[in-house]
């Protein structure tokens, strides 16, 4: 079988999507798209289409797998990329996933499966992100769902689209300003922006550049680690966005080390994930002082979650067991008395209250006189977040 590279091109902006991959078949020679559209499982299948840039060569379809159709999706992939490796005269496979499916899956199966996966990317509007980042409706509001289950959110599902992904083609849009470019930026500014310029796809009489040398073409192939994606996006080591401050779009970075008084935060929750387009980030609370707590709001909707045990709470024999990346993290923000529990929350929006959200959080903290009273007597506070959490 030959080594076929797969590139994964992801994004709830469909017209971005396929601008995307046009570009794509078009400055990639021998290049093939598979495509599976989820917009059939009412009728109890996934159509799938293969083309290239002359047109479509192939359709099919399959099953729902347990009423799912992303789970259908999940077994038909893999078994049609190795058709398309054996036959031996495709030169990059580009998955153009469907709107909803998010990349991190998909190009975790990819890879399971036994192939490469050399770039992942989620196709932008930037003239989208807000309306996106601010709808909180669940997919199935939207007729985007994969499946009868499909509890997530438009907002949510975007912003982990947008986040994973280490490329993000970024398509000319007239209606896009100065401010929706920031955000984008401040949104994700690890990741390596390409422009998909509007109009036809690279025409070899012209000035455009050369097959698989275009910027596009050069971000796709040039290489992907799932492991190090996962790792990415786990809160305990997670790279979060920086402070910044330019065209009316701020990004506050909330570092402290003290906990959370659980009342205090709750009472506090609406108005803290309603400041801001997007917020994420790592925090812990004074009654559960060995749980890392997971902070993820987007769309006027925080979800939380418990994302494991702090570092500093496990016994020395259990950090083997713990990635090296996880390892590292903590060790680049140990604290003495508290290890790697810490608050880091990153909020990101336009017309941010920078400094009214910095003293409603502050105000969540526990006092000086809550804090001296020490770790028996947190484990006293009202639980708060219990059912939140379904402890």
């Amino acid at each position: 079988m030959a080594d076929l590279p797969v590139v994964i091109v992801a994004g709830l902006h469909a017209d971005a999507r396929r601008a995307t991959v046009a570009r794509l078949l078009a400055d990639v020679p021998g290049s093939v798209v598979l495509h599976h559209d989820l917009s059939t499982a009412a009728e109890g299948t996934v159509v799938r289409t293969v083309r290239d840039a002359h047109g479509v060569r192939d359709t099919g379809e399959a099953p729902l797998v347990n009423d799912c159709a992303c789970c259908a999706l999940r077994e038909d992939l893999v078994p049609e990329l190795l058709r398309l490796a054996d036959d031996g005269t495709t030169r990059l496979a580009v998955v153009e996933l469907w709107d909803s499916v998010e990349p991190k899956a998909m190009a975790e199966v990819v890879v399971a499966g036994g192939l490469t996966v050399t770039g992942v990317v989620t196709a932008v509007d930037p003239a989208l992100l807000l309306p996106c980042l601010g709808n909180g409706d669940d997919l199935a509001e939207a007729g985007l769902a994969a499946a009868a289950t499909d509890q997530r959110t438009v907002a949510d599902t975007f912003a982990r689209q947008l986040e994973y992904a280490p490329v993000l083609a970024v398509v000319d849009s007239p209606e896009a300003d100065d401010e929706d470019r920031e955000l984008l930026a401040q949104l994700h500014p690890t990741a390596r922006r390409v422009p998909v310029p509007g109009g036809h796809p690279w025409d070899p009489a012209g000035t455009s550049f050369p097959p698989a040398r275009t910027p596009l073409a050069a971000a796709v192939l040039a290489g992907f680690d799932v492991e190090a994606a996962a790792a990415a996006q786990h809160p305990a080591c997670a790279l979060l966005p920086a402070e910044a401050d330019a065209h009316g779009v701020s990004t506050l970075v909330w570092h402290r080390r003290r906990p959370f008084h659980p009342e205090r935060l709750y009472a506090a929750l609406e108005d803290l994930t309603c400041a801001a387009a997007r917020s994420r980030g790592r925090f812990w609370l004074a009654d559960k002082a060995d749980t890392l707590l997971h902070w993820d709001a987007a769309g006027g909707a925080l979800c939380v979650e418990s994302a494991g045990p702090w570092l500093a709470s496990l016994p020395d024999a259990a950090w083997e067991m713990v990635p090296p990346v996880r390892r590292a993290a903590a060790a680049l923000d140990w604290h003495p008395e508290h290890g790697d529990r810490c608050q880091h929350l990153v909020f990101t929006s336009p017309g941010l209250d920078r400094d009214g959200l910095e003293r409603l959080l502050e105000s969540c903290l526990l006092t000086d006189a809550e804090y001296a009273a020490g770790h028996d007597a947190w484990k006293r506070l009202p639980p708060a977040f219990d059912t939140l959490l379904e402890v």
